[in-house]
């Protein structure tokens, strides 16, 4: 027998879930490398709620619909747009054509996450925006890279101030392939490892820093490939004192363990901090005491100096670690702050704004490379940006 009680308690359960969001659904145009990544991520954050796939490659649909039997496919955006019903678009195409479909998208009512880069240059990103906002629709960007645990673990240690006042951050990635996949060996598809790879370690390298750019340096070389960069170093200098280097080369040898991997430098006022690899191999390095005044009569031996007097070798006992703080983070979260956000009308993580700002600061940085010549960012940096 069925109490008052709870026969109240069923009708608000079902009230509850006739007033919750529906899950949104979801169209990956796009099934190449990252396409499918994105199907398997927001299938598995949403309950299997992809419901279209759109690629131009009849071969690539029919492996569509063998991972999941039952998925629509459509071999055009157009065809796409009009025949199919879903609610949010992931853009997962060469990046020329981030802007055309992104805006088409954005026009038919949908939500939209592109990959990055977002579009080639402001140009491109203002004019999605404008479509964006038109249409009262949500937008952002597949910046994932925010949540690597070796990037997370430099800003965990940043942020504890455990490394005093800092006055550099070293961020590289080195490869051995020289030449890349697919599509990003050629100039007009938007390829090249600024597009690449830049986007995401500039958005971290601003994301790191508190406070506004005032300059950019960069060179930028074809090193392997012809037509695309495969090789750049940047400097950004901030109001701050505080200067990152970001390096990236896909033809930049060493028979090191670990070479081939990711890298970071933090230099402090009370120490330092490396991290190796993406799952954040490292620790925090301090002295426990510092050079007192040099006097006339000091020890003038080898053993004193090393090899030099400011660049000897330690005594023992000088230099100690500290283990790296702990932290715990996964790509899925970039999914489920997604969902949640756009559920409660609220933006996502990743904002238009520093999408834009990445943006201007790569374009800066192609400028640099071809004047050779450091760019003045302190007034784009707020015109533009903020």
């Amino acid at each position: 027998m069925i109490t008052d009680v709870e026969a109240a308690s069923a009708v608000a359960v079902a009230a509850l879930r006739e007033s919750a969001p529906q899950p949104l659904r979801w169209a990956v145009i796009g099934y190449g490398f990252i396409g499918r990544r994105h199907v398997a991520s927001l299938d598995q954050a949403t309950g299997g709620h992809v419901v279209a796939v759109c690629d131009i490659s009849e071969e690539r649909l029919a492996e569509a619909r063998e991972a999941k039997p039952g998925i629509a496919t459509y071999s055009s955006v157009a065809q796409l747009l009009e025949e199919a019903s879903f609610d949010a678009a992931v853009v997962a195409t060469p990046n020329r054509s981030h802007a055309e479909i992104v805006i088409a998208a954005a026009r038919a009512g949908k939500h939209v996450l592109c990959e990055k880069p977002a579009a080639l240059n402001v140009a491109e990103l203002d004019a999605m925006l404008a479509a964006v906002n038109e249409s009262g629709v949500r937008f952002t960007v597949h910046q994932q890279r925010r949540l690597d645990k070796d990037f997370c673990t430099v800003k965990a240690t940043i942020a504890a101030g455990s490394l005093g006042s800092i006055y550099t951050i070293q961020s590289s990635m080195y490869g051995y392939n020289g030449r890349m996949h697919d599509w990003h060996v050629y100039a007009d598809e938007g390829g090249g490892m600024l597009y690449d790879w830049g986007v995401h370690m500039i958005d971290q390298a601003l994301d790191l820093v508190d406070a506004d750019l005032v300059s950019v340096w960069a060179e930028l070389r074809n090193v392997i490939n012809d037509e695309v960069d495969d090789y750049y170093k940047i400097l950004l200098s901030f109001a701050n004192d505080v200067v990152v280097e970001l390096e990236l080369g896909t033809y930049f040898l060493a028979d090191r363990e670990g070479w081939f991997d990711r890298h970071w430098f933090v230099g402090g006022s009370t120490g330092s901090l490396h991290v190796d690899g993406f799952d954040a191999v490292g620790e925090i390095t301090r002295t426990t005491a510092l050079l007192e005044n040099v006097s006339h009569d000091q020890d003038k031996s080898a053993a004193s100096y090393g090899p030099t007097r400011s660049f000897g070798v330690p005594r023992p006992g000088l230099i100690v670690t500290e283990p790296l703080p702990e932290v715990n983070v996964n790509h899925s979260e970039f999914y489920s702050d997604l969902l949640n956000s756009w559920a409660e009308g609220r933006d996502s993580r990743v904002k238009a704004d520093e999408v834009r700002r990445v943006l201007a600061v790569m374009e800066a940085a192609r400028e640099s490379s071809r004047t050779r010549m450091a760019i003045d960012c302190s007034h784009i940096y707020k015109e533009v940006l903020r």
